[in-house]
């Protein structure tokens, strides 16, 4: 163990020690592989006998990095808001 550093499984996994109010910190390494920063908020759950932490992702997470599932080109966007310019002139 290096740092508290162990390599199990081609897993790299790290000790950490509780404080008294049972606090932990995430090891920077971690925290980095996982995109958490300060003030962000994680799921804690217990299965199968272990404590999972789990990143909650928010909407602009998801618009960035999460799944697409549809897509649309400058072009229709421009359509569109042509679109919606001349139905508003028109309106006036």
């Amino acid at each position: 163990m290096l740092l508290g550093l162990t390599v199990m499984s081609s897993k790299p996994v790290f000790e950490v020690k509780i404080s008294k109010k049972r606090l932990i910190s995430i090891p920077k390494a971690v925290a980095d592989m996982l995109g958490i920063v300060e003030g962000m908020k994680l799921k804690v759950y217990v299965e199968d006998n272990k404590i999972i932490l789990e990143p909650v992702r928010d909407a602009l997470w998801y618009a960035i990095y999460g799944p697409k599932i549809g897509f649309i080109s400058f072009k229709e966007i421009e359509e569109e808001s042509i679109f919606e310019q001349e139905r508003l002139s028109d309106t006036s």
